[in-house]
C-alpha cells in the first residue's frame, strides 16, 4: 500500500521508536511494514528472549503492519490492545500475503488475540480499527510460554477461560463429517471428532446472535487452532495440513448468548471451495479468465459511475487505468440499510486498499496511487440486508506538470 509508508514511518518516530522497515515482508503487504523486533534478525520470535511489542497509530482506514520471523515451528500468540475506546482488529498473513487468521475481540475488553502454531518463515500482523476511527494500540507477538498482553475474552467475562482445554469423555457428543449438529453451548460445549485416516478439515460454527468461538484440541488437550470472526461473527477453521488419524476435541463457546443454538459442521477441506468463499467474501481476487463473474467496465476516464445490487456476496468490478496517477474509489449506499465495504486489488491479486466506514459516514472511500494497468474493486455490504443498492464512483487524477 504505497500511500502508507510515510505515515507508518512518521508514526514510529512520533511514538519514540525507529524500527527498520520490512519492505520485502509478506509480498505486497510488506511495503510500510515494520519489524516488530527492530530488525529482521531480532524479530525471530522463536529465539527472542522476551515478547516483541510496538505501539502503533492508525488513522481512518490505514493499517499498521508489523513483521516477524520464526526459525522453526512455534506456538505463537498475537495480540492488540487499544488505548481508550480503541477497538483493534488484527489479521495474520504468511510470506506470500495469504490471510491465515483474523480476530476482533478474543483478547477481551474489545482487544484482539490470535493463538496458533506456525511453521518457520516470515509473517505479518496487520492492525486496523474496527470502526475505521483513529486509534492507538499496543501490538504484541509472543510465544505461548511468554507473558500475554490481553486477558482473553472469556477471562474478562464470567464463564470459560480463553485457555481452557477441551476434555473428551464417553458422554462427549460425536460429530460425523458432513452432518450438521445444532446445540446451544449450555447443551454441548465440547464435541468429539474422530478421523480414521489423515485428513484436512474445514470446521464452521454459525449463529451470529450467539457470536461463536471455536477451538480445536488434540485428544490429550494440546491446543491446535481457533477461530472467532471469519464470516461476520461466525468462525471458520480451515486446517489445510491433514490432521493425523485419531480423536480430537472441538470446543464451542458463545461470546454473546450461550442459550442460542449454534450450527456446527465439519467437512473435508476443499481448496476450491475455500478459494471461492474467499472471493465471495472479498478476501481474494478472482481469476480473470471468466470462471467468476466480474463486471469489466474497461478504461476509466476522469470520472465513471457504476451501480451494483448486492446480496450476501461481494460484487466485483474490473477497471483499467491508462496513465500513472491517483485513483479515488467511493462506494455509496443508495437505500436504507446499505453499509458498503470496499476492497481494491491490483491485477496480480494483491490487496492495496480497504475501507468500511469513511469517517462518520457508512459509505466507503479509498485513494491510492496507480500505474497504468488493470485493477479490481470488490464491493460488499456489511449488513445482511438483501438487495442493497450501492453506487460506485471511480475517479482518476494525473500528476501536475
Amino acid at each position: 500500500m504505497p500511500h502508507k509508508s510515510a505515515l507508518l514511518l512518521s508514526t514510529a518516530i512520533l511514538l519514540g521508536a525507529q524500527p527498520l522497515l520490512a519492505e520485502e515482508a509478506c509480498a505486497g503487504l510488506g511495503e510500510g511494514a515494520i519489524w516488530l523486533g527492530g530488525g529482521a534478525q531480532s524479530s525471530d520470535l522463536t529465539t527472542a528472549p522476551s515478547y516483541l511489542e510496538q505501539m502503533a497509530l492508525v488513522l481512518g482506514s490505514t493499517q499498521y503492519i508489523g513483521a516477524f520471523t520464526l526459525g522453526e515451528v512455534t506456538d505463537i500468540r498475537l495480540e492488540a490492545a487499544g488505548r481508550g475506546n480503541g477497538d483493534p482488529v488484527i489479521d495474520l498473513f504468511d510470506a506470500s500475503g495469504a490471510l491465515i487468521a483474523t480476530d476482533d475481540d478474543s483478547g477481551g475488553n474489545s482487544d484482539a488475540r490470535i493463538e496458533t502454531q506456525l511453521e518457520a518463515g516470515t509473517y505479518c500482523v496487520a492492525l486496523r480499527s474496527f470502526e475505521d476511527s483513529p486509534m492507538t494500540a499496543f501490538v504484541r507477538a509472543s510465544r505461548a510460554d511468554q507473558e500475554a498482553l490481553t486477558e482473553g475474552y472469556l477471562d474478562s467475562h464470567d464463564g470459560y477461560s480463553n485457555d481452557d482445554s477441551c476434555t473428551l469423555s464417553p458422554d462427549t457428543p460425536q460429530i460425523i463429517l458432513g452432518d450438521m449438529v445444532s446445540n446451544s453451548v449450555a447443551e454441548a460445549a465440547n464435541y468429539r471428532i474422530t478421523l480414521a485416516e489423515p485428513l484436512a478439515l474445514t470446521i464452521t460454527a454459525t449463529n451470529e446472535d450467539a457470536d461463536p468461538l471455536i477451538t480445536l484440541y488434540a485428544e490429550d488437550g494440546t491446543y491446535i487452532e481457533e477461530s472467532d470472526d471469519f464470516d461476520g461473527l461466525n468462525p471458520r477453521l480451515s486446517l489445510v495440513d491433514p490432521l493425523d488419524a485419531g480423536d480430537y476435541c472441538l470446543s464451542v463457546r458463545a461470546l454473546s448468548d450461550s442459550s442460542l443454538p449454534i450450527d456446527v459442521l465439519v467437512t473435508e477441506y476443499d481448496p476450491q471451495a475455500a478459494a471461492l468463499l474467499a472471493i465471495k467474501n472479498g478476501e481474494m481476487a478472482p481469476p480473470l479468465d471468466g470462471s467468476y463473474p466480474v463486471n469489466d467496465i474497461g478504461a476509466v476516464g476522469s470520472r465513471q459511475i457504476t451501480d451494483v445490487t448486492l446480496g450476501r456476496d461481494f460484487s466485483w468490478i474490473k477497471f483499467d487505468v491508462a496513465q500513472p496517477g491517483l485513483a479515488v474509489v467511493e462506494a455509496i449506499g443508495l437505500n436504507s440499510g446499505s453499509d458498503p465495504e470496499l476492497v481494491l486489488f491490483d491485477d496480480l491479486g494483491r490487496e492495496i486498499a480497504r475501507n468500511d466506514d469513511n469517517g462518520d459516514a457508512l459509505d466507503s472511500f479509498v485513494a491510492f496511487r496507480v500505474n497504468s494497468g488493470s485493477y479490481l474493486a470488490a464491493i460488499g455490504n456489511v449488513g445482511d440486508m438483501p438487495d442493497a443498492r450501492i453506487r460506485v464512483l471511480i475517479e482518476t487524477y494525473l500528476p501536475a506538470k
